[in-house]
């Protein structure tokens, strides 16, 4: 066999669970052959680039083997040679994703409990009073 649906080689070399995820990514763009735009149909042979995003990550892939099956995953490592720069790029992302802060970190207080609730809604009640008086006196 010497070439090979993208959507069954992804599928085979276990980059997307089932072939209609890797179909679906492929027709959302996210998947180039030799940069050029992929479609599920088109084949894929030995010493093509693959460049495929998976997440915030572009991945650049050298297709080694064709197998219309999918085995397990040291198997399937064997179809692809990931490129030095993919590798570079994906450590860096990494990197900062590790350094980034927690978005829950950023927020002092969560949710309000009902004894907050209620004091909040005391003082809104008391300033809406104040300045919205319908009596004349004030």
């Amino acid at each position: 066999m010497e070439k090979l649906r993208i959507d069954k080689w992804l599928w085979a070399a276990r980059f997307y669970k089932t072939r209609s995820l890797a179909a679906l990514e492929i027709d959302k763009g996210r998947v180039r052959i030799n940069d050029q735009e992929a479609k599920p149909a088109r084949e894929v042979k030995a010493g093509d680039i693959v460049a495929l995003r998976q997440g915030q990550v572009v991945r650049m892939l050298m297709v080694r083997g064709i197998s219309n099956q999918r085995g397990a995953a040291p198997v399937a490592q064997q179809l692809y040679e990931e490129t030095e720069e993919s590798l570079r790029l994906k450590a860096q992302a990494a990197e900062q994703r590790r350094l980034a802060s927690d978005p829950a970190n950023s927020q002092e207080h969560g949710r309000p409990t009902k004894r907050d609730r209620r004091t909040m809604d005391k003082a809104q009640d008391k300033a809406w009073n104040k300045r919205w008086s319908a009596s004349i006196d004030q």
